[in-house]
């Protein structure tokens, strides 16, 4: 009687045991996509500084000063500098002038040799280059030719640097 008893007891359990004991659960999956995508804009900034040639004695003075430009990586640019505001300015013959109303002459340059006029026409005397995405420093060359009588005075001009991109 033992023995039916253990019997009669251990189907039940048996029995229990098999219905919580289930097999491992199947991991479900799907796949779908996720869209990604930006827009890189092409822009640049451009810096001029200053062109100090100094003290002026009737001889040839050398100078420069820097552009500085920074554009989005790859894009290409030129930098164009107009005749300045001096009364009667060219590309090729910048006035600065006095505050009493008297000029002198000097030129821009795009080399160091100073043979290459820098001036506002693309594709003719601006300098063309292609971002690197970082800041470029460009040097302007100028001059002021011996040989000229200004009366003494303070003379400045202001050059527009134009960036075209």
């Amino acid at each position: 009687m033992k023995n039916s008893k253990f019997k009669a007891m251990c189907l039940p359990l048996a029995f229990v045991l098999a219905m919580n004991t289930t097999a491992p659960a199947t991991a479900a999956n799907g796949v779908g996509s996720l869209s990604v995508g930006s827009s890189v804009l092409s822009v640049c900034l451009v810096v001029g500084s200053t062109i100090a040639f100094g003290t002026y004695s009737s001889t040839q003075v050398d100078q420069t000063g820097n552009i500085t430009v920074i554009c989005t990586f790859g894009t290409s640019y030129n930098v164009g500098l107009d005749a300045g505001s001096g009364t009667g300015a060219t590309t090729a013959v910048r006035k600065l002038t006095g505050l009493g109303g008297g000029q002198l002459n000097y030129a821009l340059y795009r080399n160091a040799a100073r043979t290459s006029l820098w001036g506002s026409s693309i594709g003719t005397d601006t300098l063309a280059a292609t971002a690197t995405g970082l800041l470029q420093n460009i040097t302007v060359y100028g001059r002021i030719a011996g040989g000229q009588a200004p009366a003494a005075d303070t003379y400045t001009d202001t050059v527009t640097v134009t960036l075209t991109y």
